[in-house]
């Protein structure tokens, strides 16, 4: 198949996709109603309006309410001045740039080269990315937390070290998920960093604590350990370990010992990786690896939780292997988690519908590093490592051996950098409410998590 040539060409394509797109979206993955979105906007206005109370209220007709930390509840405040339907496109635009910052961090020197036909595939291909298309159709926090999150990563990969950790700590107070990020400080010795988050998560958590008191001590003392406000453990939307090992367990409850033993293991394969990709100088890579260890060890991962994964496409992308991605993505767009909706038991759903699951831990496990340190997809970094050392400006030595003149040796050419590559670089730089949400493609069930009632997670 002959790739376009021309700008005509690539236009048409471009909009082959984009209408493809819109009728996939519009038919195939039944819309998500902005359900969680409608949690925030629930219970802030109560809150604010009518002298509710935080974790009280419920989506009229379902059991779901607000589940984060009240500090999350304080940051949507300004959701209060506006109506539900302003509040939609506040959150539609929100979470659009969002996406456009983690793609600008993580691929933007690539796009760069490719112009506005790159980042029109790229976001036509992001568009049929199941967990993407499922936080925006839910009106969801998961992109512009992980905007946060890799802000910091970028922070550090282009010597701005000194403001790293607000984002992580900002992140971490709005949903705990991001406070492992904070172990990846710690593990890269990154302590000022570590300190930093740490800071703005207590600093952040205060004041809600002084906003909100009755909220923080509802939540801190409660809410946080009722699992039932969330949803049921072993309902395939959750693809994590617990998810995994609840449905395994179903109908009973899967053995807390055990899922606490494969936590344990998880960390430590993730802390094994993690400094390996910090030794060597790949950012990147270690905060992709931190995003897969979270969706794994959460008790709760949501298929909308997973535009974690995002840096690890761009991870595969940058270091050749463009193939893997797409297998892997194609994966994730498929929805095909759903076709267990009803009964995930017997092997096949345990492969299948748990297949998210194998795809993050795969990646866990096999992740390329960037050993060299040579090849990075966010902006030039301005570590003074990374720089290369001036030419020098003495004179090259040459060391007559012969009376006779006679062709130069190789030394001779390297020294004096004549020759045929004489043009090229001197020296390298390598460095050593109404609306009725669907959960699947599948009909509308009165179950937790499903197409008819989803809890904000």
């Amino acid at each position: 198949m002959r790739l376009p040539r021309t700008d005509r060409e690539r236009l048409l394509l471009v909009l082959v996709l984009v209408v493809t797109v819109t009728v996939f979206t519009a038919t195939v993955p039944l819309l998500r109603g902005w359900f969680d979105l409608r949690v925030y906007y629930g219970t802030v206005d109560t809150w604010v309006h009518h002298g509710g109370r935080i974790y009280d209220y419920r989506v009229p007709g379902t059991a779901y309410g607000f589940t984060y930390p009240p500090f999350a509840a304080v940051s949507m405040l300004p959701m209060a001045l506006l109506g539900l339907r302003a509040a939609i496109t506040a959150a539609l635009l929100l979470n659009l740039a969002a996406l456009g910052a983690v793609v600008w961090m993580t691929t933007g020197p690539v796009l760069r080269r490719y112009g506005w036909y790159g980042w029109a595939l790229t976001g036509c291909a992001l568009a049929l990315f199941e967990p993407v298309r499922d936080t925006v159709s839910f009106g969801q926090v998961n992109l512009v937390l992980l905007a946060l999150v890799l802000t910091d990563a970028w922070l550090l990969t282009t010597g701005r070290a000194r403001w790293a950790g607000i984002g992580i700590g900002l992140a971490a107070a709005i949903k705990l998920t991001p406070a492992l990020f904070i172990g990846l400080l710690l593990l890269a010795g990154r302590r000022r960093a570590a300190g930093v988050a740490t800071a703005v998560a207590g600093a952040a958590t205060a004041l809600a604590v002084w906003v909100a008191p009755d909220a923080s001590r509802f939540y801190w003392s409660e809410a946080l350990w009722d699992t039932q406000r969330i949803g049921k453990a072993a309902y395939v939307s959750n693809q994590s370990l617990q998810g995994v090992l609840a449905r395994l367990a179903a109908p009973g409850e899967p053995s807390r010992a055990v899922w606490l033993v494969v936590v344990v293991v998880v960390l430590g394969v993730w802390a094994w990786r993690a400094r390996r990709a910090v030794a060597v100088g790949d950012w990147w890579a270690a905060f992709a690896l931190t995003g897969l260890t979270a969706c794994l060890v959460s008790p709760i991962t949501w298929v909308h939780h997973l535009v974690w994964l995002l840096p690890s496409f761009a991870v595969l992308l940058r270091t050749g292997h463009a193939r893997v991605a797409g297998a892997l993505y194609a994966v994730l767009c498929t929805s095909v988690v759903w076709l267990w909706f009803d009964d995930a038991s017997g092997v096949d759903g345990f492969v299948g519908g748990s297949a998210y699951v194998w795809v993050t831990l795969g990646l866990l496990l096999w992740l390329p590093v960037d050993d060299a340190g040579q090849t990075r997809f966010g902006p030039t970094s301005r570590n003074t490592s990374d720089t290369a050392p001036a030419p020098s400006t003495a004179a090259p030595r040459i060391v007559q051996v012969s009376g006779q003149p006679g062709p130069l040796s190789e030394a001779t050419v390297a020294a004096t950098g004549t020759g045929a590559d004489a043009s090229g670089p001197a020296c390298a730089t390598g460095r050593a409410a109404t609306s009725e949400p669907t959960g699947s493609t599948r009909p509308a069930a009165p179950k937790p998590q499903s197409s008819s009632e989803r809890a904000s997670s």
